[in-house]
């Protein structure tokens, strides 16, 4: 390979685009970060964004459905406070999101089809100062509470944050997410909902989707997808 093309291709590497990207490897559990990829089921296609919202890629990113035998399972609390950790610091605007959906039998065999997933936590833009700001910006972990009535069992458990820096552009969002297993104990009697199906969760012409974050300056931002379950 010329000289002038390994230069090229390291300035494509490494350019201020895709350090700006980011996977979510690891669970955290009580406090503290667990090993990368041992919760976590593993994605092929390092920390570069999905496109594609027909993609079953959609559900835990690409490889993560292959990976899910090689991925344990964590045991978990309902209504406990967990998180995932970031690979690089979030550099893109867009709402953070996170899905859960109840497994069959042992979650590492399960591809995450049909409408099993429901939404439990989710976090947009502030208005509050009266312009637009994106508190996810420069995170590199993340934590939610899982609700607590959360019925007992297996589960895959979703984390998704959504670039909308470029969303003026049809087609233009960057979806970076990872999928977890976790088995919930100590749970309740709770009917979580609604339930959706991945891929078919979000439509590209979706308000969230196909988003102009700059001129004329936006006045709200909403978060695609159903509604939050959490009792």
């Amino acid at each position: 390979m010329k000289l002038t093309n390994l230069i090229t291709s390291a300035a494509i590497c490494f350019s201020p685009a895709a350090l700006a990207h980011y996977r979510f490897p690891a669970l955290i559990l009580d406090g503290s970060p667990t090993p990368d990829f041992k919760y976590v089921r593993e994605n092929t296609n390092n920390i570069n964004p999905l496109l594609d919202l027909n993609s079953i890629d959609m559900r835990c990113n690409e490889g993560g459905i292959a990976s899910g035998p090689q991925t344990e399972t964590a045991e978990v609390q309902a209504g406990a406070e967990v998180g995932f950790t970031l690979s690089n610091s979030i550099g893109h605007i867009g709402p953070m999101l996170v899905y859960m959906a109840k497994t069959p039998g042992d979650p590492s065999g399960f591809d995450g089809s049909g409408e099993v997933w429901f939404k439990i936590h989710e976090l947009g833009a502030d208005f509050s100062s009266g312009s637009i700001e994106w508190p996810e910006l420069g995170m590199t972990s993340y934590s939610f509470k899982l609700p607590p009535s959360l019925p007992d069992g297996n589960y895959l458990l979703r984390i998704e944050h959504i670039g909308v820096h470029n969303a003026a552009n049809e087609n233009g969002a960057q979806f970076f997410l990872n999928c977890a297993q976790v088995k919930v104990t100590g749970g309740g009697s709770g009917t979580p909902g609604p339930l959706v199906s991945i891929p078919g969760l979000y439509g590209a012409e979706d308000p969230g989707i196909h988003f102009n974050n700059y001129y004329p300056p936006p006045t709200e931002y909403i978060i695609p997808g159903p509604a939050v379950w959490f009792e």
